[in-house]
């Protein structure tokens, strides 16, 4: 049947969502479209619970949330409550709290996979991330602009 992918992000621009192949959509709007919904947000006053109760009811019957960014931008009470009657599922690298208590609904229900926080972890992060750091100095020292360049004003908005 297809895909369209959409994107919820203030960062963007269209020009680059259309680059990386998604479609600029208003959060309550992608909520309501969305099979998939993903967290990629960094933890700032304005994310916080960003998927909230009211966000949560709009995302259809059968579909699923995906949180690899922050617990606190998703309202645990209400996706226990959504998981718990089965009408959504989840999948959560992240949670709040963190971790969460021993017994709690969400780690006995059927359509939620709980990780420890290991998103991304592919056991080479070590290497990984010191090669980066000594390509990103030789392109410095070469005069190079950086891959990773970051400035002042990006900080806020950081994960």
């Amino acid at each position: 049947r297809g895909h369209r992918l959409l994107l919820h992000d203030p960062y963007v621009r269209e020009d680059e969502a259309a680059r990386l192949g998604a479609e600029p959509a208003a959060l309550d709007d992608l909520c309501r479209a969305a099979d998939i919904v993903t967290v990629h947000a960094p933890e700032l006053p304005e994310t916080y619970r960003m998927l909230n109760a009211r966000r949560l009811a709009l995302i259809p019957d059968g579909g699923a949330v995906v949180n690899t960014a922050r617990g606190s931008l998703v309202d645990t009470d209400a996706l226990t409550r959504e998981c718990a009657t089965g009408r959504l599922s989840a999948f959560l690298d992240v949670t709040d709290p963190e971790p969460l208590p021993a017994g709690h609904p969400l780690l006995a229900l059927p359509n939620v996979l709980v990780t420890p926080h290991i998103a991304g972890a592919q056991g080479s992060e070590a290497r990984r991330l010191g090669a980066y750091a000594v390509d990103e100095a030789a392109r410095y020292l070469r005069g190079e602009p950086l891959l990773g360049r970051r400035t002042a004003a990006d900080l806020p908005r950081l994960a």
